[in-house]
């Protein structure tokens, strides 16, 4: 797995960060890098600790993009269908964020134009 991630990304791994259900790896032995545990303590600086809550961060992410998109069952056919499935959520997702952006802005622009109407219906006071 690991070799394909690098001629995926097209860059060499220096540090690998897991969970603790890690339990090692096939990698060949030309591979050189480091591999971090959640919870490590011994060797780890504070670039390590970083990455380590930033994997933290994405997990939940990761997990709600699951179930939201009912990534628990994928119906498309072998490694193409398992990517498109991957991709479909990843837009659901960013297309969910969206739409509630887009709500909040029509309503500040709803608000801005109710409150300029209002102004101008109620006489200032003489």
């Amino acid at each position: 797995m690991i070799p394909e991630i690098e001629a995926q990304t097209g860059a060499s791994l220096r540090r690998l960060v897991a969970d603790r259900g890690y339990r090692g790896h096939n990698a060949p032995p030309d591979h050189r890098f480091k591999v971090y545990i959640s919870g490590q303590k011994r060797n780890v600086t504070k670039a390590i600790q970083r990455d380590l809550r930033r994997r933290s961060a994405i997990e939940p992410v990761i997990g709600h993009a699951k179930q939201d998109n009912r990534m628990g069952r994928n119906y498309l056919a072998h490694a193409h269908g398992d990517a498109i499935n991957a991709v479909l959520a990843a837009i659901g997702y960013n297309f969910r964020r969206l739409i509630k952006w887009l709500t909040l802005l029509l309503l500040a622009i709803l608000a801005a134009v109710f409150a300029e109407r209002s102004a101008k219906e109620i006489p200032a006071a003489a």
